[in-house]
């Protein structure tokens, strides 16, 4: 099951920098996900300050 990210991230990239193998960018308004990259290890969740990516 891969991770969530929703609209309240704020856009720091603090997820993506502790991703192990890199399935989280930059989108438009928000940072995303690769569903089909992401291996639910939860390293994003504990970065995040805001508490905006969860589990789908």
């Amino acid at each position: 099951m891969a991770h969530l990210i929703s609209d309240e991230c704020i856009s720091c990239g603090a997820c993506a920098g502790t991703c192990p193998v890199d399935a989280i960018t930059e989108g438009d308004s928000k940072y995303v996900v690769d569903n089909g990259t992401c291996i639910d290890c939860g390293a994003c969740e504990d970065a995040c300050p805001v508490g905006a990516i969860s589990a789908e």
